[in-house]
């Protein structure tokens, strides 16, 4: 990696020097917040209660003890206590050490002795030491989030360049790299800013090269591209820089995090110390990947202790800013003694513009202006110095021929200058195409010439500084970016040289592609391959192929068991007689459990469903439409008895509500809300209309008595509205629901009603009366507001909805709207849909139709059900459980389960619920193909995880393979159309393809008849192709947004209206966000705001709520008359900015905005617990707190239950303990005494010893129950529903965490009404939380994002109580949508606790991201495709399959580029599986390909262990301790390093090694692999390197080769135009010189061909439109570089972990949260265990003889049972 190593160190001042003499430091302390873990305390298994309960409360004291102790404690920002650092480096250089003496720039000599430059302040270490305690925590993340298209982030125009700084890289191809980084960016959709702050512009002074590059480029992104560059800043600190980050606030700054110079690094860090201080979050310049979609780098989350670093040292910061951008004057000194002020070259060039501007028109390009200039001044200013100079003889003379350089005479500085001119002259005129065949020199300027070169470098630089000043004269600027052109100067001035220049010499094998015979390629690829070369049948490449035994799997990789049908049908819960006693106990208890959690998800019992055999779809609309007209006796009796049975159930309603109206009438007007509540809980309970009609009547007369009652105690006063709107909400529900019963009294009443209240208008147009009533009693009663307005500010929520009447037989419990049966009559026509509805509103309930559907149709259809996690997986069991319950014959059951570590009946159930990953192993399992064919629907629940980051191209594989109907289900698709397109294109192929497959079979004697029951069976149906869209953006329930500050103690809760998240800039560009939706009464604000703000705005009136066209005399104003009045608010707004009134806009959003206070991480978290209360004051708990990381998580929920702890201490009557304690004594002697009976000896007792036993019992319990008085938790101590589940279920829930690790404090959590829910829990305990807090129990739950994939767990209000990068647009939709229970809650709550205000705004109007799908193939997936077509027992519908993965990308589709770029991989993909030995050139699967495709997940690791397997490395490693079979801890320790390098690839910032530091337990930083498997994996790249060369050869001339000579971001064009070549270009060219697949911009640096057999060179030389990417090729880099050449190291935390088997160490030492460390291990020995499952398989298949590798496979066994993922 040589090359690696030292590109940016050649120009990089030497920091590692740094690191020389660094002393090791003590263990770091532990970063706080303000509540500090406690020590785990479980539960003892003592017989005695009264211990445990001593024992548990005493525990429980002592954390709380703890607590209140360490709360005391400080956060310390500061890291000079904590890491000892020392740094060889005592000086901030000046000039770069790689300048030479002959060129050097110095500042002015008096403040060169300044004490402050010699010698850092102590202040720069501790900042040096802040930011790398920052940076090494860095999270590598995905950049572009959700925000990408409506936000934007600022790119630091300083830390750009420095990522692309290289000496070797030729000028335009600097260009052309920077524009690659940034047009990778655009094509993503990302939004951004460059920033060049100008006091940087003197750090490179002493780099005049650099310093020219930096003003070129700042010129041509201005001038070239529409990309917004500022340069209006002085540096970092400066007030209009802060202006600015205020206004705009941008997602994220990327800088670098080291510099040219120390001076330089010192300053960014001071620009990433300000960022992250102003809660703008940083990303590293360095580390940065991309692929097609994506773009990845390290992100630093801007947290409080950054804003507490910038608060405490903020006047160090800045007077170390004002040293480092100091302006001192600086002068050159050329030769060592010939100086030159740099001003005066500023003058000159001045001087000579003006001189120039007057010879040459407007328009004259760019490069021949800057050229003359450089060489006019330049010469003039040499040739002045020179005769200036001292030219006394002596000393100085002698003393300068011995240490200096002799300068350059005048003549040939003037060659020099001429040459310079030919060659831009050569620029102006020779093509591109010419110029990268340019011969390669390998020759440098000698020190004669480089100090006049650089001269005239600082005369460029000064020269685009002027001519950028100047507006006068207009120049072409097209070609900005090709200035210069080094390697074509120095070849010219070889022209006259006598220097022999040997060809460049090519040994390039024959390019070609091996030949593959295979229909599946032909089929798919066939189109590219006519134009491909293919290598002859004798060519060596084809001759050398490995040739392994072809592959057949014949045992299962789960267990090495034969791989059979029987077998697969074996695994039945529900076939007693194959089961122990044991096993058949534990499965009763788990379907007990899960009948038991079901419940908690379901209301109704479960379901039987009747095996309908003869009874379809068809069937039954054939019997409607032949029922007779006429009714048989039979049925008439039938009704006959219906009716009496409704008349008598009615009669008892009535009977009912007779004895309940009086005290209901009087509760309601002594109380109005318990009233109304009593009221409301009764009409749910009745069934019959006429009696609900009744009650609503009473219940109106109630509320309006009520009303007038208050109204009479007010008398002047204001009045209390919200008792007139229960009058009005009664009014609405009569006229809405009972409008057939209202009769002429009814509405005669109404409108009495309506007139008291003042309502006119309404009045008259109830009763059809024009004329208005004169009655001047009622006008005591009126609420003095205009209808319209009261119903929109007042009623808000209660407004009705348009909800349908007429019930569906197909649905029970509940009406369905309109688009609910849409969904149904899809299942019903055995239809797909994509289905995208708001959380909570009922779309999941067409999918439990689906199910009941299919398994009354047969018992051998299969529904599937896919969901994103386990925990969705575990819910959606329950729910099934608990909705069915089916009769089926033995070794058959409802519901199987397949997750990566469990499964279950996953062959023999009908309703199957998985994950995708596991749903993708059985469909391109050729083995499971009959089972496939059973499948009738597949569910696809939160399909919106296709744009996932992570597994979302196993979505698409499933989506596309499935050849029966889906339903895709979610709450957040913002481009559903295009999704149900695509997916309409598919089923269209699959149309096609069964049609084909069923013209073969029948053609070839139909010979798939016989093969299966099934098929025939699912075929019976009526095949439908269509997929529907069903869209319902209407929530439920409206949602509210706060913003809650802290501020002296007290809490700011302000109302944040939906609209004070736009800005005009956001209004103009993107238009408001059709999901930024207003409640009622914000609707209403935001009139009234417009019309504050513009007092003559023309459409007042007609906007005024009284007036609006929908609202005008309507006594019932709906939903959905205020949404029609808010998209006129809205489209009013947009027009206003069309008017011009941008001003009036600002205004308006300003004044809706709220003002939150900043407050202290430590004050945040101090008060939580108090904001807990809050809440529960507002009335606004059950509540979920989304936190992002674990350890806060359950700190959070601890300082909760914390301070309910002190509140009962503090109120409790300080006698109850010493009562409590008497009690617990007295109760210990009773328990004594009657130990000394014997329970089963009693008929042995005397009667005096029996009388004293029972009186002892008598004792114990009356003891017993006074001190369960005296211990119970008092009601204001605790948030715990205890009426929401009664004692027994509340213990039977407990019971479940008996055997948790922290179940006991758990428990005590939920007394409290207090749990936490996060991914690194038990499932066993998450589902505690998960039923209690569905119960109603728990009130109050902290959470990761866990809950916000569809787990049902609804809720009053949603806490966002945390900022994250994690924290997006689709997260926030996700986490806020569980906010409003429906039929609970009117309306949902959302909180942002202490989330910036721009991140709140951003949250609010950034769009959900489009699915635009990833890119979908990797090498082992195309092996599995080919194994399936190999192996499968039906070729047709395994080819179709195959076909429709590769055919049908979401990425791909309508996008003919991409479809392209697919088919080129998928070929490269053969080639390299056909050389490494996996494929034959049939495409038959060979040797090892079983075991690749099963770790298909760890691609390249895979291939790679594969390799180590072949060479033996293993069995060499492994030996065990002679004597014994047991291996030593040495062998043990590496196969964990070993396998920790393949497959526990976590890297680390580069940054992280800067200083050394001595951690606690871990070593951080994973050690190198062994020598020899180091040597394996090298000769393994070095073939992959050759394999990805050949192809990216080969596949060359499917480039755009004009687009190719674009610059990609300008798109200037260097393409060939009136070029007629040259005597002297023709000397130039090399024409033996290999670039046919080199860009031709790199080629100007001297790439050729043969460097694409480097993969780290490759994605800056390949022909960009080939879109092909390195991270697609199969490398295992042993190590990996930054941009500037710095080593990123691998987080060891898979080994440190198995040496000190501790989780905390992993948090302090290895830099990782609680819940990714989880993760990651468990991946780990999941991965482990998939190893060693895969070694029983691949020896019983190949090697079953072999001794060797027996030996092997008992070292993978025995590893794999050491407890090191325990």
């Amino acid at each position: 990696m040589d090359s690696a190593e030292g590109h940016f160190k050649k120009v990089l001042h030497n920091e590692a020097n740094e690191n020389a003499s660094d002393n090791d430091s003590e263990c770091s302390d532990n970063e706080k917040i303000a509540f500090i873990p406690t020590k785990e305390h479980k539960e003892s298994d003592s017989d005695e209660e009264d211990e445990t309960s001593d024992k548990a409360e005493a525990a429980v004291m002592q954390m709380l003890k703890e607590e209140e102790d360490r709360e005391k404690e400080a956060e310390d920002p500061d890291y000079g206590n904590a890491y000892s650092v020392s740094t060889t480096e005592e000086v901030i250089q000046q000039a770069s050490q790689t300048e030479g003496k002959d060129f050097k720039v110095f500042q002015h000599e008096r403040e060169s002795q300044s004490p402050e430059i010699r010698k850092p302040p102590e202040f720069l270490k501790k900042l040096r030491l802040h930011i790398w305690a920052s940076l090494s925590r860095a999270q590598y993340v995905s950049l572009l989030k959700d925000f990408v298209e409506s936000e934007f982030f600022v790119i630091d125009g300083d830390s750009l360049l420095l990522m692309f700084l290289d000496v070797e890289t030729q000028y335009l191809n600097f260009f052309y790299q920077i524009e690659c980084f940034l047009q990778d960016f655009t094509e993503k959709g990302a939004k951004y800013v460059i920033v060049f702050f100008k006091d940087a512009e003197q750090m490179y002074l002493p780099c005049p090269h650099f310093l020219f590059l930096r003003t070129a480029l700042i010129e041509h992104l201005r001038h070239n591209t529409g990309t917004t560059v500022h340069t209006e800043f002085s540096h970092c600190l400066s007030s209009k820089w802060e202006i600015f980050l205020k206004n705009s606030y941008p997602y994220f700054i990327i800088i670098s995090d080291i510099g040219l110079t120390s001076l330089q690094t010192d300053y960014l860090s001071i620009l990433i110390a300000h960022s992250l201080s102003k809660k703008i979050n940083v990303v590293l310049a360095s580390g940065q990947e991309y692929d097609i979609l994506r773009v990845y780098g390290y992100h630093v989350q801007s947290v409080y202790k950054h804003r507490l670093f910038f608060q405490k040292y903020e006047g160090d910061l800045r007077n170390a800013c004002e040293n480092l951008v100091k302006y001192k004057e600086p002068f050159m000194c050329l030769y060592e003694h010939l100086k030159l002020s740099l001003k005066r070259i500023q003058k000159e060039v001045c001087q000579t513009i003006r001189l120039l501007k007057q010879l040459w028109p407007e328009g004259s390009d760019i490069r021949r202006v800057v050229c003359v200039l450089a060489c006019a001044v330049g010469l003039k200013i040499y040739s002045n110095t020179l005769e200036n100079a001292n030219t006394s003889v002596g000393a100085k003379t002698k003393r300068s021929a011995r240490g200096r350089s002799k300068p350059l005479s005048p003549e040939e500085a003037a060659d020099l200058c001429r040459m310079q001119c030919l060659t831009v002259a050569f620029l102006l005129h020779m093509p591109l195409s010419q110029r990268a065949q340019i011969r390669i020199m390998k020759s440098c300027w000698t020190k004669q010439v480089l100090p006049l070169i650089k001269m005239q470098q600082l005369c460029m630089h000064f020269a685009l500084t002027q001519l950028s000043d100047t507006s006068d004269w207009k120049l072409d600027l097209t070609y900005l970016p090709d200035l210069n052109d080094d390697s074509l100067l120095i070849n010219l001035a070889h022209y006259y040289e006598v220097e022999y220049i040997k060809d460049y010499e090519a040994e390039i094998p024959n390019i070609g592609l091996i030949p593959v015979k295979s229909g599946l390629v032909e089929d798919y690829a066939g189109d590219v391959l006519k134009d491909l070369p293919v290598l002859e049948s004798n060519d060596p490449a084809v001759t050398s192929l490995i040739k392994y035994k072809e592959f057949d799997e014949l045992c299962h990789w789960h267990s090495g068991r034969p791989l059979t049908e029987e077998y697969e049908r074996i695994r039945c819960n529900a076939d007693a007689k194959s089961k122990d006693p044991e096993e058949r106990r534990q499965i009763q208890k788990l379907q007990t459990f899960r009948h038991f959690y079901g419940s908690t998800l379901e209301d109704s019992a479960s379901k039987l469903i009747v095996h309908q055999e003869d009874v379809s779809r068809n069937t039954n609309a054939a019997v409607k439409k032949t029922q007779k007209k006429h009714k048989s006796k039979a049925e008439r009796i039938a009704e006959e008895n219906s009716r009496r049975l409704k008349a008598k159930e009615e009669k008892k309603e009535q009977e009912q509500w007779k004895a309940l109206c009086v005290p209901t009438q009087k509760e309601i007007k002594a109380n109005l809300t318990v009233g109304i509540d009593r009221l409301e809980k009764f009409l749910k309970t009745l069934k019959s209309k006429s009696v609900k009609f009744t009650v609503e009547m009473t219940g109106l007369s109630a509320c309006l008595e009520a009303w007038k009652e208050h109204c009479r105690e007010q008398g002047n006063k204001s009045k209390d509205l919200s008792k007139a709107v229960q009058v009005m909400r009664r009014i609405h529900i009569l006229l809405e629901k009972y409008q057939d019963l209202l009769e002429k009294p009814h509405l005669q009443k109404l409108t009495r009603y309506l007139r008291l209240l003042g309502f006119e208008n309404l009045a008259c147009s109830l009763s059809g009366q024009t004329e208005e009533s004169n009655d001047q009693s009622i006008s005591n009663y009126t609420v003095e507001v205009g209808p319209a307005r009261f119903q929109l500010q007042y009623m808000d929520y209660y407004l009705l909805r348009e909800e349908r009447n007429d019930p569906d037989p197909r649905v029970q419990h509940f009406i369905p709207d309109t688009w609910q049966r849409e969904l149904l009559d899809a299942v019903d026509n055995n239809e797909s849909a994509v289905i995208v509805a708001p959380t909570s509103s009922g779309k999941t309930y067409a999918s439990y139709y689906c199910m009941e559907k299919v398994l009354k149709m047969s018992n051998d259809g299969v529904v599937v059900y896919v969901a994103p996690t386990k925990a969705l997986v575990n819910q959606v069991v329950g729910t099934i459980y608990s909705r069915f319950t089916k009769k089926l014959p033995d070794g058959l059951v409802v519901c199987g389960v397949f997750t990566r570590d469990y499964r279950n009946d996953v062959m023999n159930s009908q309703i199957l619920v998985t994950v995708p990953q596991c749903l993708e192993i059985l469909m391109l399992s050729p083995r499971c193909q009959e089972w496939t064919k059973r499948i009738q629907y597949v569910i696809f629940d939160e399909v919106h995880c296709l744009g996932g980051e992570i597994g979302a191209e196993v979505w698409e594989h499933l989506l596309v393979t499935i050849r029966c109907p889906f339903l895709a289900l979610s709450a957040t698709v913002s481009n559903p159309e295009h999704l149900t397109e695509w997916l309409q294109s598919v089923k269209r192929y699959w149309q096609r393809a069964e049609n084909r497959i069923e013209r073969s079979s029948r053609n070839s004697g139909n010979n798939f008849t016989g093969k299966c029951k099934v098929k025939s069976k699912v075929q019976e149906q009526k095949k439908s192709y269509r997929v529907r869209l069903v869209l319902y953006e209407e929530r439920y329930n409206d949602l509210e947004k706060y913003v809650c500050s802290l501020k002296d103690g007290d809490f700011i809760i302000e109302h944040c209206h939906p609209c004070a998240a736009l800005t005009v800039n956001h209004i103009e560009n993107y238009g408001i966000p059709s999901d930024l939706s207003l409640s009622p009464r914000e609707s209403i604000q935001l009139y009234d705001t417009m019309v504050k703000v513009w007092q003559k705005w023309q459409r007042a009136q007609e906007l005024d709520p009284e007036e609006f066209v929908s609202f005008k005399n309507k006594v019932v104003i709906k939903k959905a008359d205020v949404r029609k009045y808010e998209q006129e608010l809205k489209k009013e707004l947009s027009r206003w900015i069309v008017l011009g009134q941008t001003q009036k806009v600002n205004e308006l959003l300003e004044h809706l905005k709220p003002k939150p206070v900043d407050c202290s991480e430590q004050e945040k978290w101090k008060h939580f617990a108090s904001f807990v209360d809050k809440l529960h004051e507002m009335d606004k708990l059950p509540a979920i707190f989304f936190i992002f990381n674990v350890n806060s998580v359950e700190c959070a929920a601890k300082n909760v239950f914390f301070n309910l702890l002190k509140k009962q201490k503090s109120e409790r009557d300080p006698n109850t303990e010493r009562q409590k304690e008497r009690l617990r004594d007295e109760l210990r002697k009773v328990k004594k005494m009657l130990r000394k009976f014997n329970p089963q000896d009693t008929k042995k007792l005397s009667s005096s010893k029996m009388e004293d036993m029972v009186c002892l019992l008598t004792t114990k319990q009356q003891l017993e129950k006074r001190l369960k008085r005296l211990t119970a938790i008092p009601s204001v101590c605790t948030y715990a529903d205890s009426k929401a589940v009664d004692e027994d279920t509340l213990w039977k829930i407990f019971h479940r965490l008996r055997f948790e690790r922290r179940g006991y404090l758990q428990q005590m959590m939920a007394l409290r009404g207090i749990g936490y829910h996060h991914g690194s829990m038990s499932a066993k305990a998450r589902q505690v939380v998960e039923m209690l807090f569905r119960l109603g129990y728990i009130k109050v739950v902290t959470a990761t994002s866990t809950l916000a994939l569809g787990i049902n767990m609804p809720c009053k209000s949603v806490v966002f109580a945390e900022d994250s990068v994690f924290l997006d647009a689709l997260n926030y939709r996700q986490m806020s949508g569980r906010a409003g229970r429906r039929g609970q809650d009117m309306i949902g709550n959302v909180f942002f606790y202490d989330i910036p205000l721009p991140k709140v705004e951003r949250l609010m109007k950034s769009n959900v991201p489009q699915l635009k799908g990833q890119f979908p193939l990797t090498v082992s997936l195309i092996l599995r495709l080919m194994l399936l077509v190999a192996k499968a027992d039906d070729k047709a519908d395994a080819r179709a399959k195959a076909l429709s993965v590769l055919k049908h990308s979401l990425m791909s589709f309508r996008k003919e580029r991409y479809a392209e770029i697919l088919k080129i991989y998928f070929m490269f993909s053969l080639q390299f599986l056909i050389k490494e030995g996996y494929l034959d050139q049939e495409g038959n699967p060979m040797g090892f390909a079983g075991l690749v495709t099963h770790l298909y997940y760890y691609e390249p690791s895979n291939f790679v262990l594969v390799s180590f397997l072949v060479k033996g490395l293993f069995h060499k490693l492994c030996q065990p301790i002679k004597g014994s079979t047991v291996f030593s801890e040495d062998v043990l320790e590496k196969l964990v390093l070993i396998l920790a390098n393949l497959f526990g690839r976590k890297y680390l910032p580069a940054c992280s090694m800067k200083y050394k530091r001595t951690f606690c337990q871990s070593k951080v930083f994973l050690e190198d692999l062994p020598q020899d498997f180091a040597d394996a994996v090298n000769e393994y790249n070095t073939k992959v390197e050759e394999n990805f060369a050949h192809f990216l050869l080969t596949t060359a001339k499917l480039a755009d080769i004009e687009q190719e000579y674009r610059l990609p971001l300008s798109k200037t064009d260097f393409t060939s135009k009136n070029w007629h070549g040259s005597e002297l270009a023709s000397y130039l060219m090399d024409n033996t010189k290999s670039i046919s697949a080199i860009s031709p911009f790199a080629c100007l640096s001297g790439v050729v061909d043969n460097d694409l057999f480097h993969g780290e060179i490759i994605n800056k030389a390949v022909l960009r439109s080939l879109g092909i990417n390195v991270t697609n090729c199969p490398l295992l880099y042993l190590t990996k570089y930054d941009n500037q050449g710095r080593r990123r190291p691998l987080n060891a935390y898979a080994l440190d972990f198995y040496k000190h088997g501790s989780l905390i160490a992993l948090t302090t030492d290895n830099w990782l949260n609680e819940g990714d460390a989880y993760d990651a291990l468990k991946d780990f020995s999941l991965l482990i265990k998939s190893i060693g499952y895969d070694q029983l398989v691949l020896f019983n298949i190949q090697y079953s003889s072999s001794l060797k590798q027996l030996k092997m496979k008992q070292c993978f066994f025995f590893f794999l049972n050491q407890n090191i993922t325990e």
